[in-house]
């Protein structure tokens, strides 16, 4: 340290005395200097003040210095590192940036990256708007949007998401059934499933025989009976009956997974909050559909709302004023015993209306009418039009709100169509008894014809001659009744006659009607568009409904009608179109809506219900009923899921089918339907606990912001906005509270 000190007070010695020599000589040159420094510097720097630059003269008087000891060094080597590195993190930012600056090496290479990040940017728009203009359908999904607003724009969302879910069971359809039949299996002419029978090739190919799906279109791979049996056809060895099969059962299980996916996507969005309390400022702050760009419909929707206002004050005030409880009941009951006795009809007329269709079957197709020809159909759709007017009716007598009524509504027209398709199937399971029953006679006069034929045949030869082969013409063999076509036929029928009725109602009921209200308001009495008839409501929920019941048929009927589901496409590609022009030039909006993203939700709901009830039918018949004998891919079998077994029987190792049978046994599948219906309580009560959390949490946030609203807070404001702000966050980072 005291050689250091010494080296250290030398140095200083000999810089006093240079500095001291040459400070007269580079005076004049400093100051040169500083002038032409100060030229070349900016304004800005020229305008700073001057400083006074001292030095430090070190005298033999001056006290040493202290000697440093160990943390200050290490302080400072600290800082001298920290100073380091932060020129280097300068320096680099500097050379990084200096393209942006316009100077430097870098300038022509940031102008170029610049110049890609926006024909980038462009191209990710011009990308966007692409995909937008690509999905089916949304120009005319906005128009209507901006004409009626987002509730009847919700119909249309909802049909274009089913006409999805069927293109996909469609190309499921045609590329693992219809297309392998039609590329490998054997022609048209070839077996008698496959071939028009002789009595019917007069009229196979007219029109009212085609129209009623029989002749040419029977005997085709638009239905069960025309698929062969055979294990493999073509050079793939394609497994025809195992793809029927398993098709059948995918198309349920993606229609269940494709449902609840979007119920629980709806369920996401929209929160579960509590809507309940501050009703009235939710009315004024929420009420307005900002998506609305016509003038009439918004005059409308003001209405709406003014009405919803008068009536939650009617409301409000009605809950303080005592009715009369007995007669409300009364009348009530009287509506519900309305509403069965109409239920209870429709089920008659659809059931006896069956039973004569299947005495009609029976006769000459050529001394049927019309009407006889499709008086089932024709029945299940009146029924349809008209019951749900019935049902409004019996509404007024039970004084609801109309809110609830509109859900009684709902409900009701929602257990018509069921209960009239349960018992329209019903109806086809007496028939289809029938024919197992009228098989089993086929079957042995069959089998006698045979003998009979090659008895015949032999004896027309002395025995020392040979003939040809024996060989009847498929035309002429006697067949059973395919009782799995006969399914699909009455559902594609109901399909059909459904589509016409809608389109003949939407015609004659909404756009006759709206050129008379038009062109016949000029000279008539009164004002015809603000009193009656005026123009025809949307019915949202009426659409939807009719949507859900049939695509419930569509559910049922696709095991046994392969192209069902490509019909429902057509139907639903059509009814865009049509009910698009129908909306924008003959219909106003309906008065009183649900929300569309609750509604959503409801509709959903009602579709996943009747996806159930609309699959058990089908579930039994593959399950319980033997297939027909000589027609389908299953003919032969004693049931239709015996082509798993013979699969695993023939094309997998005798070790793996025994784990397949071992997995199979009932005792196990039990089990785990047991522990699946245990998770799902266990989940449903946590999702309630959750939910229970959510609500108890915002009715704090709100008591809290009443606090501090009214300034009842405590001693320390501060404390009570912090302690909101905290919980607020805490509550939205959780994962469960994002929305």
């Amino acid at each position: 340290v005291e050689w250091s000190g010494e080296c250290l007070r030398s140095c200083r010695r000999e810089v006093q005395i240079k500095v001291e020599e040459k400070e007269d000589e580079t005076e004049e040159s400093s100051s040169e200097e500083e002038e032409e420094v100060e030229d070349k510097l900016p304004r800005r720097e020229s305008l700073r003040p001057k400083r006074k630059r001292t030095r430090d003269v070190i005298n033999e008087d001056d006290p040493e210095p202290e000697p440093e000891d160990e943390e200050t060094r290490k302080a400072r080597e600290k800082e001298r590192r920290r100073r380091l590195k932060r020129g280097a993190e300068a320096k680099k930012f500097v050379s990084e940036n200096e393209g942006a600056l316009g100077k430097g090496k870098g300038k022509r290479w940031f102008a170029f990256k610049m110049m890609m990040a926006k024909k980038w940017a462009k191209f990710l728009r011009d990308f966007e708007n692409f995909k937008a203009a690509c999905v089916p359908w949304e120009n005319k999904i906005k128009a209507i949007e901006s004409q009626f607003g987002s509730s009847v724009a919700s119909y249309f969302l909802f049909l274009r998401w089913m006409y999805g879910v069927n293109m996909v069971l469609f190309i499921l359809t045609f590329s693992l059934i219809m297309l392998p039949e039609y590329l490998w299996g054997l022609p048209y002419g070839s077996l008698p499933r496959k071939t028009v029978p002789r009595a019917e090739e007069a009229s196979a190919a007219n029109f009212g025989v085609l129209y009623d799906f029989n002749g040419l279109a029977q005997y085709s791979v638009l239905f069960y009976g025309y698929y062969d049996n055979k294990r493999t056809i073509g050079w793939m060895n394609f497994r025809l009956p195992l793809s029927y099969f398993l098709v059948g059962i995918m198309c349920i299980g993606y229609s269940f997974l494709v449902v609840l996916k979007a119920m629980t996507k709806n369920i996401g969005d929209d929160g579960g909050g509590d809507d309940n309390t501050f009703n009235f400022s939710w009315k004024v702050f929420t009420s307005w559909d900002y998506l609305i760009g016509n003038p009439e419909t918004a005059d409308n929707k003001f209405n709406s709302i003014t009405m919803n206002f008068k009536e939650a004050i009617t409301e409000e005030k009605a809950a303080q004023v005592e009715e009369n409880v007995h007669l409300i009941r009364f009348l009530r009951f009287l509506a519900n015993f309305f509403v069965f006795l109409t239920l209870g009809g429709s089920g008659y007329l659809i059931f006896w209306a069956v039973k004569r269709s299947q005495e009609f079957a029976q006769q000459d197709p050529d001394t049927l009418g019309w009407w006889e020809k499709n008086e089932m159909n024709m029945v299940m759709s009146l029924l349809g039009m008209f019951c749900p007017t019935l049902f409004d009716l019996f509404a007024e007598l039970e004084d609801y709100h109309p809110l609830i009524a509109l859900k009684w509504l709902l409900g009701r027209i929602f257990a018509l169509l069921l209960g009239n398709l349960y018992v329209f199937i019903l109806a086809l399971m007496d028939e289809i008894n029938n024919k197992i029953e009228e098989e089993k006679l086929v079957k042995a006069n069959i089998t006698l014809w045979e003998a009979n034929m090659i008895k015949a045949y032999n004896a027309s030869f002395s025995e020392n001659s040979t003939g040809p082969p024996f060989f009847v013409h498929p035309a002429d063999v006697p067949r059973g009744p395919c009782w799995e076509t006969m399914v699909g036929q009455e559902f594609v029928r109901l399909t059909v006659s459904d589509v016409l009725t809608t389109y003949v109602t939407i015609l004659i009921g909404d756009f006759l009607r709206a050129c008379f209200v038009r062109f016949c308001n000029y000279c008539w009495c009164w004002d015809l568009e603000y009193g009656y008839p005026s123009y025809t409501e949307f019915d949202i929920s009426g659409n939807v409904l009719a949507l859900i019941f049939n695509q419930g048929m569509i559910w049922m009927g696709s095991f046994f009608a392969p192209s069902l589901p490509g019909i429902n496409i057509l139907r639903l590609h059509t009814s865009m179109y049509f009910q698009c022009w129908a909306v924008m030039c003959c219909n106003v909006p309906e008065a009183r809506v649900f929300k569309a993203s609750r509604s959503n939700n409801f509709y959903l709901g009602m579709l996943l219900l009747i996806l159930f009830l609309s699959t058990m039918p089908v579930l039994y018949m593959i399950v319980s009923l033997p297939p027909s004998f000589d027609c389908g891919p299953f003919s032969g079998k004693n049931r239709m899921f015996e082509v798993i077994g013979e699969t695993l029987e023939h094309d997998f190792p005798s070790w793996m089918a025994k784990i397949l049978r071992q997995l199979s046994n009932p005792g196990l599948v039990i089990a785990v339907i047991l522990v699946m219906v245990l998770a799902i309580y266990y989940l449903n009560a946590t999702a309630k606990g959750q939910k229970a959390a959510n609500l108890d949490l915002k009715k704090k946030m709100k008591m809290l912001q009443l606090l501090v609203a009214s300034n009842k807070y405590p001693e320390s404001p501060e404390k009570v906005h912090f302690a909101l702000l905290f919980k607020s966050n805490a509550i939205c980072e959780r994962p469960e509270n994002k929305h």
